[in-house]
């Protein structure tokens, strides 16, 4: 039941968080209007507004008009409701879980948006930031110092980045570093490691397939990568620095 619940849980947050990523970077109201065709603007009924089922039902196209939906609704919404679902089962905590989910909740539009605009909404990482602190504060108290300092030293180490190399990323993938910090602690490290091990892999096959040239001035969204160094970090961050600690710091 718990699971049922938590799945339906994250396919409705993701339902929200595809408004937030098509109406934020556009600086539209997230609740208003109510959620619409953006073909004929015809408001989306109730019905027709179920997670994943109801695009499968209308055959990814609109009601009124027949306009193609994109299958990005359903997908995020599905993967949405499969990390939420995947952290419940990964963590025995309740601050773990709480954590967790939150963190996807954040990372999820954070991704999706750098994706197609290649920006990282400064209203998101603020929000990310204070439910860290407030869900880290209330339900793991003792563990709020390492927290605090993972994202200060996660903030820091990209901006340093930035600093040297500006065109490599941009200010938004420091404060999405950070806020990862006060969700992930010190498990931060593998996910930005991971961030830029799998970054640098694309990067590498655009100049191969572009040239080294044309390659180097297409923009990448770090904050794609950064994202998914965050979910792995939160099923795996703990084990990876152990499993680094046991094989190279003894």
């Amino acid at each position: 039941m718990e699971i049922a619940i938590t799945g339906v849980f994250g396919a409705m947050m993701g339902s929200f968080l595809n408004v937030v990523s098509f109406r934020l970077p556009r600086h539209e109201s997230i609740v208003r209007p109510a959620s619409h065709c953006t073909s004929c603007g015809a408001r989306v009924r109730p019905y027709d507004n179920i997670p994943v089922l109801s695009w499968l039902l209308l055959r990814g196209h609109c009601r009124s008009c027949a306009a193609p939906i994109s299958p990005r609704y359903p997908i995020g919404e599905a993967i949405t409701a499969a990390l939420c679902v995947a952290v419940v089962l990964a963590r025995s905590s309740v601050s773990g879980i709480a954590l967790g989910i939150a963190l996807v909740l954040i990372v999820v539009p954070a991704a999706t948006i750098d994706f197609t605009d290649l920006i990282i909404p400064n209203v998101l990482m603020a929000i990310g930031a204070v439910l860290a602190l407030a869900i880290g504060t209330a339900l793991d108290p003792a563990g709020e110092p390492e927290r605090l300092i993972a994202g200060v030293a996660a903030a820091a180490a990209l901006l340093a980045v930035v600093m040297a190399y500006p065109r490599g990323m941009g200010m938004g993938d420091v404060k999405l570093a950070g806020v990862m910090g006060l969700f992930l602690g010190i498990a931060v490290i593998p996910a930005i490691v991971i961030a830029v091990v799998s970054g640098s892999l694309v990067g590498a096959v655009v100049m191969a397939r572009k040239g080294v040239s044309a390659g180097r001035k297409t923009a990448l969204p770090f904050g794609v990568f950064l994202a998914f160094g965050a979910v792995v970090a939160i099923f795996a961050g703990h084990p990876l620095i152990n499993w680094y600690s046991s094989q190279f710091l003894h």
